[in-house]
């Protein structure tokens, strides 16, 4: 079969063939016939497989016939990520070359004001990540009830980013009567509700069973220390005849730390993660496929839609926390028909994390062994080896230093009569010179008699020896 045989334009038949295909997929081949007949669609197709073409392909034919009306697209394709809406407007733009339709990509992370003026001027395709449009649409900079044709791309993957709830906001902004296209590697409950209540007698197709994996691609896990996963890494990227790799971690901060340690080992490296800007991870994939550097370090955010060719070998340096972010990670490698090698570096953290994925998989992924020995005990042992440096006892030493006679120098810290700005505060020595001037000194005057009774008193005890008060009168009198 051939994609003339699919009922597509000879302009656009000539745009693919200058793009150098001439055989459809699998998916293709099922698909567009289908989207040609205005039919609503669920596609399950693993990726790689040529998704993205089954639904480009048909909808150009469709939008060739109509006009564009200002803030009106009539058309939308709904993407998870940044990289995915770039990709499918690239392709847009390549079998769109002989058709007169235009397009404008709605993506967070660059300026609004080149977006709204696209929408004024009016679109035939409307590319879009659900934030960014959900932005627009509440400012009023945009209207959907132009909107003919809609389509969902990787709806797994907009389920594990919270974006369903967003999705059907959108569809009940839509026109009820409408052309609705899933597409998705997986098919979870939560997608297929959201099927069921907004496509209407879909064809269903599925050219690979869901959450199965590339045969083209061999697949490997390590088992390995933790801490000697950085070692392994970098044992496989010298000795495995790796031409280009894509590493995945589940971490931004990972990224960031793996790609600058891989730099300090002299890999030609790079990094995309959440945390940079559109600018930035654009730059950085256009190195990565110019070839000025060869090793991409990606968070799961460059998980999907990566289409980029010759890619050897898919690392995870984690094991994904979702099974299938498995299936789509190592999906970079073996496209078109080609092979490749996928490594899952297994901790002990990770083990439950594998036996998920090989669940889903539906088989066991075989060990590999690093020089003939099972990677574990191979990396068990420089662990061993690296004890020895930390218990350097630098605290003996310490402790042989420490004569308290050498710290006397302790004397020297008193330099308390400099602390004291409390010479500053004499108001003290005021207060004392205050004191005689109590009022009670002040009171004894007033009683003159009392006070010279007293002081006759104390002369006239003087002279007795052991009476402690006046001489009483009958002392006096004598007896003879």
């Amino acid at each position: 079969m051939s994609f003339a045989d699919l009922g597509l334009s000879d302009e656009l038949l000539q745009a693919v063939s200058a793009k150098g295909y001439d055989t459809p997929t699998p998916i293709q081949a099922q698909a567009i016939p289908q989207v040609l007949m205005m039919r609503d669609l669920i596609a399950i197709a693993q990726t790689g497989t040529g998704k993205t073409a089954s639904f480009v392909l048909p909808m150009i034919d469709i939008l060739a016939h109509g006009r564009r009306r200002a803030l009106m697209p009539r058309s939308l394709i709904l993407e998870p990520t940044r990289e995915l809406a770039a990709q499918v407007a690239e392709e847009f733009a390549l079998y769109g070359v002989n058709h007169d339709l235009k397009m404008a990509l709605l993506i967070g992370g660059v300026q609004m004001g080149d977006q709204v003026k696209a929408l004024s001027d009016g679109v035939d395709v409307l590319i879009a990540t659900p934030g960014r449009l959900m932005d627009l649409f509440e400012r009023g900079k945009i209207l959907l009830t132009g909107c003919d044709l809609l389509v969902i791309d990787e709806a797994d993957r907009m389920l594990d980013m919270g974006f369903i709830p967003d999705i059907e906001t959108i569809c009940s902004k839509l026109p009820a009567t409408r052309q609705t296209l899933l597409f998705s590697a997986t098919m979870p409950p939560p997608i297929k509700k959201l099927a069921d209540k907004f496509l209407s007698n879909p064809k269903y197709i599925e050219v690979a069973r869901p959450a199965s994996n590339n045969t083209n691609i061999a697949q490997h896990k390590v088992k390995v220390d933790s801490r000697k996963k950085r070692d392994v890494l970098r044992h496989l990227l010298r000795t495995d005849n790796v031409s280009t790799a894509i590493i995945f971690c589940n971490r931004k901060t990972t990224v960031r730390e793996l790609n600058k340690s891989l730099r300090s080992h002299g890999f030609a490296s790079g990094e995309i993660h959440g945390d940079m800007d559109q600018s930035s991870r654009i730059a950085e994939l256009d190195r990565f496929k110019a070839g000025e550097i060869n090793i991409l370090v990606a968070s799961d955010v460059a998980a999907r839609g990566l289409d980029i060719k010759g890619v050897s070998h898919v690392f995870n340096f984690d094991t994904p926390w979702h099974p299938d972010d498995y299936v789509h990670r190592i999906g970079r490698t073996g496209r078109a028909g080609a092979s490749g090698r996928a490594f899952t570096l297994v901790g002990k953290e990770d083990a439950e994390a594998i036996e998920n994925v090989e669940k889903l998989t539906g088989g066991k992924i075989p060990v590999y062994e690093i020089g003939g020995e099972a990677a574990d005990d191979a990396e068990a042992a420089p662990v061993r080896e690296d004890k020895p440096k930390r218990e350097r006892k630098p605290r003996e030493a310490r402790a042989e230093r420490e004569p308290r006679e050498a710290r006397e120098p302790r004397a020297e810290r008193e330099p308390r009569p400099e602390r004291e700005p409390r010479a500053e505060r004499e108001p003290r020595a005021e207060r004392e010179e205050r004191a005689p001037r109590d009022p009670r000194p002040a009171r004894e005057p007033r009683d003159d008699h009392k006070s010279s009774r007293t002081r006759e008193r104390q002369e006239d005890r003087q002279p007795d020896d052991g009476w402690n008060g006046p001489v009483p009168e009958f002392l006096a009198v004598s007896a003879l």
